[in-house]
């Protein structure tokens, strides 16, 4: 389970620090991908074996769904969290998602999430001016 957020500084090599804590759960290894809303998201290779299982099964007669499997998987990328907890970030994901120098690591349940911190800071403010709403919607789901 990952939660909590961390402010972390992405350097001039793309490498990230992943915090202690996330880094337990995810072991030496996570697939990072393009995410929603601007963000990348990490997940275990577990976690990322039962998504891609689910890639799978979406119709490839559709062009919404190919499309949606070619950006999640031609995006992915294994990256090893070296002695230092550190990853290696591609280029290309490190572009997709804004990211300068400053970065958020958010826990989101079952993957984590990337974030420049200028998008981080406009996304929080933004679901924290609608959270009654939004939980007032969701309430069917969740309690």
């Amino acid at each position: 389970m990952f939660m909590g957020e961390y402010a972390h500084n992405i350097d001039k090599k793309g490498r990230m620090i992943i915090p202690a804590k996330f880094r337990e759960e995810l072991g030496m290894k996570v697939i990072i991908t393009r995410g929603l809303d601007g963000c990348l998201n990490g997940y275990t290779k577990e976690q990322w074996e039962m998504i891609y299982e689910q890639l799978l099964k979406l119709p490839a007669t559709k062009k919404d769904a190919r499309m949606f499997v070619r950006m999640m998987t031609s995006k992915a990328a294994e990256c090893e969290i070296d002695n230092q907890g550190r990853v290696l970030l591609p280029s290309s994901l490190i572009a997709l998602a804004g990211i300068q120098k400053e970065c958020m690591i958010i826990g989101a349940a079952n993957h984590i999430e990337i974030w420049s911190k200028e998008n981080w800071e406009n996304v929080d403010e933004e679901a924290n001016a609608s959270f009654e709403d939004i939980a007032e919607h969701l309430t069917e789901f969740i309690l």
